[in-house]
């Protein structure tokens, strides 16, 4: 059954799905609006640690399906999220090294797509996502990854430095890619790893790429200086993965 995103409008609408543990991946709120059941709507999403946005009337009647919002629009992630633990686990019963990917300001559905299924296919046993500004798990992300969202677990967490440190206490050291870093083939790649791909326009934010251990780079022969965040993540999960498997270029 193919997934599809879930919209609740309207305040008592939202209220219920709140209270009701519906898992919501954001919430839009008229920009201004301070009246009681919006003021009890925030208060819920914040016990719930949800994520929410103000934005203008003429935003909120653009995404309405029902034209009758009140001001009010929620977005229900089409999958669950796990957790990072769960993400270590898998590694554990693997009997392997962990490795994650970590994704810092990816919006677009289809990068998030491509890479969970780069993820997939290149052994990483999950994704790590921020909650705020960037892409949760929609429908348009459960199809671009072609089915591994399925088996790919993608956590998804307040603030990605704070848990780049708890990573580290578990033995994780970490490399993100950026263009003037260090050429990666030059980089030991192996070990508990986390690869770090930032957005396409604004690359990797400063605070994470300081908690980088390593900063690499994909050597690029052409005239422009970059590649998309989803073929960047395959060409540096699968130099991860060469490296693991302790092949040698000719």
């Amino acid at each position: 059954m193919e997934p599809r995103e879930m919209t609740i409008e309207g305040r008592n609408a939202v209220i219920e799905a709140l209270r009701a543990g519906t898992p919501i991946d954001k919430l839009f709120i008229l920009d201004g609006c301070q009246d009681g059941p919006v003021a009890t709507i925030r208060r819920e999403a914040k016990k719930r640690d949800v994520y929410v946005k103000y934005v203008s009337r003429d935003r909120l009647d653009q995404m309405s399906v029902t034209g009758k919002h009140q001001g009010v629009i929620a977005y229900g992630a089409s999958y669950e999220y796990s957790t990072v633990d769960d993400i270590l686990q898998k590694a554990g019963d693997k009997g392997e090294d962990p490795f994650v990917i970590l994704l810092d300001g990816i919006e677009d559905p289809h990068n998030l797509g491509a890479i969970i299924r780069t993820a997939n296919q290149a052994g990483a046993h999950g994704v790590i996502i921020p909650k705020d500004r960037a892409a949760g798990l929609t429908a348009a992300v459960a199809r671009a990854s072609a089915g591994a969202l399925n088996y790919t677990p993608v956590a998804r967490v307040t603030n990605l430095g704070q848990c780049m440190e708890d990573l580290k206490k578990e033995g994780l050291w970490f490399v993100c890619a950026d263009v003037d870093g260090d050429v990666m083939y030059g980089l030991n790649l192996t070990g508990p790893i986390g690869l770090v791909i930032g957005s396409e326009g604004d690359g990797v934010g400063r605070l994470v790429k300081s908690r980088c251990d390593y900063v690499a780079s994909i050597p690029m022969k052409g005239d422009i200086d970059s590649l998309n965040a989803s073929v960047a993540a395959g060409i540096m999960a699968y130099e991860i993965v060469r490296q693991r498997m302790g092949l040698r270029g000719s």
